[in-house]
């Protein structure tokens, strides 16, 4: 994974001591690691959104599309 440099500075997490103590055994930069990971969770958290998002405006087109070509149900019901 390849980064461009961003300015950096101190954050305070609270970390599970277990899992900080595992991790330095893979790791010589948590702080580096922590990041890392944090990056591709925001991208995969926003690539899922968008995801969504597009559904969403398909089904909007789809029932666009059906009420011009059909009509809404409603419309026979309407008191306007």
């Amino acid at each position: 994974m390849t980064s461009t440099p961003t300015s950096k500075r101190p954050f305070n997490l609270t970390l599970s001591e277990a899992n900080v103590e595992h991790a330095r055994e893979f790791t010589g930069n948590l702080s580096a690691t922590v990041d890392g990971l944090l990056a591709e969770f925001v991208a995969r958290e926003r690539a899922a959104r968008w995801g969504r998002q597009a559904l969403r405006d398909e089904v909007c087109e789809a029932l666009n599309r059906f009420n011009a070509r059909h009509g809404s149900f409603a419309d026979e019901h309407s008191t306007l």
